[in-house]
């Protein structure tokens, strides 16, 4: 297939402009077996940049991804690129812990600035989200007046005196304002004392003013959250999986977010390779590769899906493309607000995917990749942990946060 001028697009309404497709970049550092050499994956980075693929992926729990993606963006590359990175993932006693709190996002937004050593981030993602921390106290700042808790009169006085014992006699930890009350016969002086106000530094919209990082996304939200944060402060892209074997987000997700104007960016478009190499691609998993404890990947569903890709294989030798470029074909066809990231460590597999851009399908073919791959004709979670997705993403009421 010859070579693919990759487009540009808006992604999301929020001015962001990036390449059609993206590079996931997690593969090359984290997850898919042992990461690949360095200088091999600073060659393909450089490759898909000069391609027409500018929009990176990456995440601060991708072990050194980060870091690589800093040596790659040396030499005037940073400034040919949209890139995305993700917070709120940790760990704890050995075990994944989904981190929500203000303080924490700012830790981990000025650690991600430094791995990457860049002044700013195009695109910062929740990867996760704290169903313990309100949506909105993520998101923004909230400031609350309790009331005070003292009040002195001074009557027919100036407000000297008030002044004078506001600035000697209340402590720093306190704030005092001063009123006037003027009636017919009396002036009437009032020193309000109160604690200070509370402040929840709602981290991702401070980032923002602050120059840090330019939009802001999330990643496996249910829709209702993805309004609630919205409500705050627009989000322009939604990171999901997504794929003609995953499609759990269109019934209510995708509607949402194109009622608000937010872009999807499907993460593993392939099935995490399966549409790409079936189950071949499964028996040659390296040991340490996380995809051989994936629900779909277990032999005994793999049995049962590798049907799915022989249907996929059988269509593409039809339509004249390989059966990759067919299933990223499918993606894009879901609209222009739909950017996926599909991931690979070869430049050969690069290439593939994007020509997926130029691969066009019918309405009745779009229809019959769909039947390959129903709900019902898929066996297995498509993910692990599937209480760490959308479906487990509801955080509590605002009225309930209670800060240190």
């Amino acid at each position: 297939m010859a070579a693919v001028a990759v487009r540009r697009t808006k992604l999301g309404s929020q001015g962001m402009e990036v390449s059609a497709q993206g590079l996931g970049c997690m593969g090359m550092s984290f997850m898919y077996g042992p990461p690949k050499p360095e200088q091999d994956m600073i060659e393909l980075i450089h490759h898909a940049v000069s391609s027409g693929v500018t929009f990176l992926d990456t995440s601060d729990v991708y072990a050194d991804n980060e870091l690589l993606l800093a040596k790659a963006l040396k030499g005037g590359w940073r400034e040919k690129v949209q890139l995305a990175t993700k917070f709120g993932i940790s760990s704890k006693d050995g075990a994944p812990k989904t981190r929500g709190e203000p303080e924490y996002v700012r830790e981990a937004c000025e650690r991600s600035l430094k791995r990457l050593e860049v002044d700013y981030i195009d695109l910062y993602y929740q990867h996760r989200i704290d169903t313990t921390v309100p949506i909105e106290v993520t998101f923004y700042a909230l400031t609350q007046f309790r009331g005070w808790d003292l009040a002195i009169w001074f009557q027919n006085t100036s407000s000297w005196c008030a002044y004078y014992i506001a600035q000697n006699y209340v402590d720093e930890g306190w704030r005092w304002a001063i009123l006037f009350l003027k009636a017919t016969s009396m002036v009437m002086v009032i020193l309000i004392v109160t604690r200070k106000l509370v402040t929840k530094v709602g981290a991702l919209k401070e980032l923002v003013k602050e120059g840090k990082i330019k939009y802001i996304g999330l990643s496996e939200a249910s829709a209702s959250t993805i309004r609630r944060a919205h409500a705050v402060h627009p989000i322009t892209a939604v990171q999901m999986e997504w794929s003609l074997w995953s499609r759990d987000i269109e019934a209510d997700i995708v509607p949402t977010c194109r009622e608000l104007g937010i872009a999807i960016v499907p993460y593993s478009p392939l099935g995490r390779g399966f549409l790409s190499g079936g189950a071949n691609l499964v028996a040659n998993l390296a040991d340490s590769d996380v995809r051989k404890k994936m629900p779909r990947f277990k032999p005994e569903n793999v049995e049962h899906n590798k049907k799915i890709f022989e249907r996929v294989h059988e269509m593409a030798q039809k339509k004249g493309c390989t059966p990759s470029q067919l299933a990223l074909a499918w993606v894009h066809h879901q609209g222009n607000d739909v950017c996926p990231i599909p991931g690979t460590t070869k430049i050969e597999n690069f290439n593939q995917n994007i020509g997926a851009l130029s691969v066009k399908l019918t309405p009745e073919e779009m229809a019959e990749l769909e039947s390959y791959a129903s709900s019902d004709a898929v066996k297995g979670d498509r993910h692990m942990y599937m209480a760490t997705t959308w479906i487990n993403s509801e955080t509590p009421p605002l009225s309930s946060w209670k800060p240190e």
